[in-house]
């Protein structure tokens, strides 16, 4: 856990920490669909593109899903 996140979430089940592999399913608590973003509980900022900005400032490049077709 990061020190920007808070030690307890108000949400039942706890969203996920920034550092966990589904940070992305945390709740969203700010849309803004017009500029391509969304803030999760966790502090994550999740982009349209798939990319994630982090609360301690390190950068997750864009990654789509791969589809049965493309893993061929």
């Amino acid at each position: 856990m990061t020190a920007q996140h808070p030690t307890c979430c108000p949400h039942q089940p706890t969203c996920p920490t920034p550092d966990d592999l589904d940070r992305e399913a945390a709740r969203t608590v700010a849309r803004h669909p017009e500029q391509g973003w969304s803030l999760l509980c966790n502090g994550v900022v999740v982009f349209e593109d798939t990319g994630e900005l982090l609360p301690d400032g390190r950068v997750i490049a864009p990654h789509r899903p791969i589809t049965a077709a493309q893993a061929r």
